[in-house]
């Protein structure tokens, strides 16, 4: 690995995002032309002190996930993700889905256009590989796992506590929706092991899932109204829109009230909140609302 190089590179990707691109504030008395160090850690989910020695020249080699969340929150392009795989020895860069995957950088320069909107990029199996600001303060943050669990369809059906971002009443338009876009998913993917294990997991784990899945309803979930439970607001009416990558591996979702309804005036005043009285969650943006 070669230390040095690495340094250099971070800092020199650090330097060029400005915080206004990542939905930072820009204060009078910000001494770097970027991101701080420690902003850097925050996007990309590593404690300063760990991100420091990676800049430092110092520390062990990053894990393949590292690796993704810094490209993610540096903005690296293709190109630039795959010289930081090969800087740490790691030749090959992670599958083209999966929470480890990069971020198509058209969904992500639109997602850095939207600072005032909660918004999000998952993938087609509803895993969250970026968020916002305004998506954090209203979702909460990703949670810290790996494998199938990190599909938020996946915890739906086998983790109650998922549920709660969703009003009780409202579960069962959900519970549909998820299984027919999975369909449409599973049908696109084609013979996809992650979908088939995943599809055979939840049949085993939830009557539920299996009973909607033998209705063999399909559609992918392009546009939806929601009602979401936040800590500090209570229950917010927003709107819920998609955009598709070319390939339909990966989604740009953003959240909208129409002006003048009480869900605007919720979104604005979570704007003044943030994220000061959520704490970690096991909601759907790291489960994500999709």
């Amino acid at each position: 690995m070669n230390h040095a190089e690495l340094a250099a590179f971070l800092k020199s990707r650090r330097d060029r995002v400005r915080p206004s691109d990542v939905g930072l504030p820009t204060g009078p008395r910000r001494r770097v032309p970027g991101l701080r160090r420690e902003e850097v850690a925050q996007l990309a989910g590593l404690s300063a002190d760990y991100y420091t020695e990676l800049e430092r020249g110092r520390g062990a080699q990053p894990s393949a996930q590292v690796l993704a969340s810094l490209a993610r929150a540096l903005r690296l392009n293709g190109d630039e993700r795959d010289h930081l795989f090969h800087l740490t020895d790691r030749a090959v860069p992670p599958a083209a889905h999966g929470p480890a995957a990069h971020v198509q950088p058209a969904l992500l320069g639109l997602l850095d256009q939207l600072a005032t909107t909660p918004a999000q990029v998952i993938t087609d199996l509803h895993e969250t590989l970026v968020q916002n600001p305004p998506a954090a303060a209203l979702l909460g943050r990703p949670p810290a796992v790996r494998g199938p669990a990190a599909s938020f369809v996946h915890r739906w059906f086998t983790d109650p506590d998922a549920r709660a971002i969703y009003p009780v009443e409202d579960h069962p338009h959900h519970s549909r929706v998820f299984v027919a876009d999975l369909q449409a998913v599973a049908a696109r993917r084609g013979r996809d092991s992650e979908v088939s294990r995943m599809v055979s997991v939840l049949r085993r784990r939830s009557q539920e899932f299996a009973g909607l899945w033998d209705t063999h309803d399909v559609a992918l979930r392009r546009t939806d109204h929601k009602r979401i439970v936040h800590p500090a607001l209570g229950v917010i009416e927003l709107d819920c829109h998609s955009l598709f990558s070319e390939d339909g591996r990966q989604r740009l979702l953003w959240f909208a009230a129409p002006p003048g309804t009480e869900g605007a005036a919720q979104l604005e005043l979570l704007s003044v909140i943030g994220t000061q009285d959520m704490t970690p969650s096991t909601n759907e943006l790291g489960q994500s609302p999709a």
